[in-house]
This record gives C-alpha cells, sequence and structure tokens, in this order.
C-alpha cells in the first residue's frame, strides 16, 4: 500500500475511532502514546477501525454487539467497559446490551456473562448519572 493508502485508512480510522469510542477516550489513548506504543496505536486505527470498522457489511450497531459478545467471551473486562459505552454510542438500548450478554452466556459461559453484566451495570449507571 502506498503512503498515501495509509493515511487514508489512518483518517477514516481516527474518524470512525473518534465517533464510536468518543473523544476523550480517543484524546487519552492519543496523549498516552509513547515511542513504544505508537506502532500499535497507528496500527489499531488503520486496521481495526479504518479497515474494520469502516466496512459496509455491517451496521455499527451490529458490530458493538459482536464486540461486547467477543469482549464477554474471551473475559477483556477493561475493554468490554469501553465497548458498553460506545455501543450506547451505537444506539443500542440498556436492555439490547442486556440481550447480548444473556445470549453470549449460552456460548460463552455463565461466569463470563455475569462478570460481564456487572461491569456493563456499573457503566450504564455511570452513563446515567453522566445524563
Amino acid at each position: 500500500m502506498s503512503a498515501r493508502e495509509d493515511e487514508g485508512r489512518r483518517d477514516a480510522g481516527m474518524r470512525v475511532r473518534r465517533e464510536v469510542l468518543g473523544d476523550a477516550h480517543v484524546d487519552r489513548s492519543v496523549a498516552g502514546t509513547t515511542d513504544f506504543t505508537a506502532p500499535f496505536q497507528d496500527f489499531i486505527t488503520r486496521v481495526a477501525w479504518g479497515d474494520v470498522w469502516t466496512r459496509d457489511g455491517l451496521d455499527r450497531r451490529t458490530r458493538s454487539c459482536i464486540t461486547l459478545a467477543v469482549l464477554t467471551a474471551l473475559g477483556r473486562e477493561g475493554e468490554l467497559a469501553l465497548h458498553v459505552r460506545a455501543a450506547r454510542r451505537n444506539g443500542l438500548t440498556s436492555a439490547e446490551i442486556g440481550e447480548v450478554l444473556l445470549h453470549t452466556a449460552v456460548y460463552a459461559g455463565v461466569p463470563a456473562a455475569n462478570a460481564a453484566f456487572q461491569l456493563a451495570q456499573r457503566v450504564l449507571d455511570e452513563l446515567e448519572d453522566e445524563a
């Protein structure tokens, strides 16, 4: 890929990343970038956000549902909290987030879903307090 194509992917990725995760989170991530983490930040912006989240095949609500399910299944609670917020930003209701977690319990296990429900409740309460 040319440098120009990479720049386009990076720009598109940063736009979507900000729309989904919010400026405050992205600004903190960018501000915390070091020489060591810069290649990773560039990679996730270009690939995860610029190549995958920008694709036409799924809408953002569906991508959020999948992301919540996978993060729950893998026990990635730090990322899960971030993506509960993102799911709300992408239009999922609290009830729909609960349905995703309940559905995930059947396929990924009750302990994983239990932890996800506790974390999601905490984040949803925070969002309600912020509103």
